[in-house]
């Protein structure tokens, strides 16, 4: 059975091609476009990994959804991934921003993405 990965962007072209690189690697993908839809899909799903953007509707809705879903599914590793550390130079994962399991800068190279997936699911069942 292959892993499910919850993509939360609303960016169609990143989810695109991020599907695209998942889905070729053997991944079960869905996606929601926004926090509201990516906290129920989440919840009704339980993937085994969440790729999640910091800023969708709202700069911060990331650090809200990824609040959400860890008190729901604390064991779901969460990515977060966004440009804004690289446009402001600041680093979430330093500051302890918000407790997710991993943060990458977008555009994020598709083996970089992989390993850090490979990394958090490692052992899980599925």
């Amino acid at each position: 059975m292959s892993k499910k990965i919850l993509i939360i962007d609303d960016d169609p072209d990143i989810v695109e091609s991020t599907k695209m690189i998942l889905e070729s690697e053997g991944y079960e993908v869905i996606s929601e476009s926004g926090p509201e839809e990516g906290f129920a899909s989440a919840v009704n799903q339980t993937p085994d990994l969440i790729i999640l953007d910091v800023m969708m509707i709202e700069p911060d809705d990331g650090f809200f959804v990824a609040s959400k879903i860890k008190s729901k599914l604390p064991d779901v590793p969460i990515i977060m991934y966004s440009s804004v550390s690289n446009a402001l130079g600041y680093d979430y994962g330093m500051n302890n921003v918000v407790k997710v399991d991993m943060f990458i800068d977008k555009p994020v190279e598709p083996s970089v993405l992989l390993e850090a997936i490979g990394k958090l699911i490692k052992g899980k069942k599925g």
